[in-house]
C-alpha cells in the first residue's frame, strides 16, 4: 500500500489520513466542496470518551478538546420541569477527559486544519462520480470536473449519501428515516443565562409533551441547544428549502409552549443567524457490502447512527484508525479491508442498533406517547443508581495502535 484516495472531508477523511500518515501510508483527501463544512447541518456533536481515547493514538484529541469543552454528565427532566436523574456521559478517561460537545463546523474545520497542518494533501472541487478498478491492482477515481486520480486504494469517508457505497455495490439499502426531524441553534445571551443558573458541563435533556430537547452552556456563556420533533413523514426538499427561519422558530415555539421549561423562551431568543433549521434525521440499515478489493466505506458511509447514541463521531475515528493498523500490517490491500470489516462490523452495528432505540419519542398516537412520557422516568432513574454499566460495552472500548493485525 503506497496512496489511498479518502473521498469526503468531513470528520473520518481528515482522521483516516492522519492515521494512515502515521501508519506510513501517502493519503489525499478529496473534497466535493471548497470548504468541507459550508453545507454541513446540525448544530453541534457529542465526541464520546471512546472517540477521544481513539485520537489521542495519532495526537489528535487535543485539537479536538480545544474546539470544544467538557460535557460529562445528563440530566433528565420532565415537561413539568421535574427533574429526573443525573447520569455521567462514558464515564472519565485516566487523564481526567470526559466527553466533549463541540459545534460541527467547528469540529471540520479543526480536524482538516490539523491535517492540512501535518502536510496531508487536499483536492478541493472533487465529487466523485465514478470509481473502477484497475487491472493488476489499484483504483481510478472520476470526478464531476471530468478529471480522474490514481491510487491503489479508495476510501469513501463520504457520508450517509455516499457515491463510494453506491459504486461498491448499486443494490446497497438507502438511509433509513428515523421519524424525526432535528432543530438547533445557539443563544449569546447573558441576561437569559444568568436568569436560568445554568452549570457548565450539564447537558439538560427535557421529555416534552411534543418535542425532546436539549440544552448546554458553553464555557463563554453561550447556550447550545437542540430539538428532536416526531414527524411520521420526512420534510420534502422543498419544505426544507422553502421555509424561512421565522417559520421554524414559531412552530417549534408553538410545540414547547405547553412544556414548563426553558426550551421556549430559548428558542424564541435565538438570532436567525445562529438558528439551524429543520433537517431530517437518518440511520443505516446494515450495509451488506462494505469493500470490494480496491475501495472500503467508513464512518456514515457504512454505518450511520442515530444522532441520540452520542457515537458518530466517534464510530468514525475507530474505524479511521483500525483502518490504518489493518492497511499498516497487511500487505494484500483486499486481506487488509477484510480484517477492517471482520473488526469493526458487530460493534457499529450493535451501535446502530443502540441508538435507534434510544432516537426519542417516535410515536404518534397520543396513547403511546403518553405511555412513553409517564414510564421513561422509572426507567431513567433506575438505569441511573446502576451507573452506566450497561453501556460500558460502547464507551470502554480501545483501539490497540500497538497490536499488530493480521488477517484471518
Amino acid at each position: 500500500m503506497k496512496k489511498a484516495l479518502i473521498i469526503g472531508g468531513g470528520i473520518a477523511g481528515p482522521v483516516t489520513a492522519m492515521a494512515l500518515q502515521r501508519a506510513g501510508i501517502e493519503a489525499v483527501v478529496c473534497e466535493a466542496y471548497e470548504d468541507a463544512a459550508a453545507e454541513q447541518l446540525g448544530a453541534y456533536l457529542t465526541v464520546a470518551v471512546n472517540g477521544l481515547a481513539a485520537l489521542s493514538l495519532i495526537d489528535a484529541h487535543e485539537v479536538v478538546k480545544a474546539t470544544g469543552h467538557p460535557t460529562g454528565t445528563l440530566s433528565f427532566s420532565t415537561a413539568r420541569g421535574k427533574h429526573i436523574a443525573d447520569m455521567p456521559i462514558g464515564g472519565t478517561l485516566p487523564d481526567g477527559t470526559v466527553t466533549h460537545s463541540v459545534k460541527r463546523r467547528d469540529l471540520y474545520r479543526a480536524l482538516n486544519a490539523e491535517a492540512e497542518r501535518r502536510g496531508i494533501r487536499y483536492e478541493f472541487g472533487r465529487r466523485l462520480v465514478d470509481a473502477v478498478e484497475i487491472p493488476g491492482g489499484g483504483v481510478r477515481a472520476a470526478f464531476a470536473d471530468g478529471s480522474t486520480l490514481d491510487a491503489d486504494l479508495l476510501i469513501g469517508a463520504d457520508g450517509i449519501r455516499s457515491r463510494t457505497r453506491e459504486i461498491i455495490d448499486p443494490t446497497a439499502p438507502q438511509a433509513n428515516y428515523l421519524g424525526i426531524y432535528g432543530l438547533g441553534g445557539f443563544v449569546n445571551d447573558p441576561e437569559l443565562h444568568a436568569e436560568l443558573a445554568l452549570e457548565p458541563g450539564i447537558y439538560n435533556m427535557i421529555f416534552g409533551k411534543e418535542v425532546f430537547f436539549g440544552y448546554l452552556v458553553a464555557p463563554t456563556g453561550e447556550i447550545w441547544w437542540f430539538a428532536n420533533v416526531p414527524r411520521t413523514r420526512e420534510l420534502s426538499k422543498s419544505e426544507l428549502s422553502g421555509a424561512d427561519i421565522a417559520h421554524w422558530r414559531d412552530e417549534l415555539t408553538r410545540l414547547l409552549v405547553a412544556d414548563r421549561t426553558p426550551a421556549a423562551r430559548i428558542v424564541a431568543a435565538t438570532p436567525d443567524e445562529t438558528f439551524v433549521p429543520a433537517f431530517n434525521q437518518y440511520d443505516m440499515p446494515s450495509v451488506a457490502k462494505w469493500h470490494n478489493d480496491s475501495m472500503v466505506i467508513i464512518g456514515d458511509a457504512a454505518h450511520a447512527v442515530a444522532s441520540s447514541s452520542g457515537q458518530g463521531v466517534s464510530m468514525a475515528v475507530e474505524d479511521a484508525i483500525v483502518l490504518a493498523t489493518c492497511l499498516r500490517d497487511i500487505p494484500e490491500t483486499a486481506a487488509a479491508l477484510t480484517e477492517f470489516e471482520h473488526r469493526r462490523r458487530e460493534r457499529v452495528e450493535r451501535v446502530v442498533a443502540h441508538g435507534a432505540e434510544t432516537s426519542g419519542d417516535k410515536a404518534t398516537n397520543g396513547i403511546s406517547r403518553l405511555l412513553v412520557r409517564m414510564l421513561t422516568p422509572f426507567f431513567l432513574r433506575r438505569a441511573a443508581k446502576g451507573g452506566i454499566g450497561h453501556l460500558n460495552w460502547m464507551f470502554d472500548y480501545r483501539v490497540d495502535w500497538a497490536a499488530p493485525a493480521h488477517s484471518k
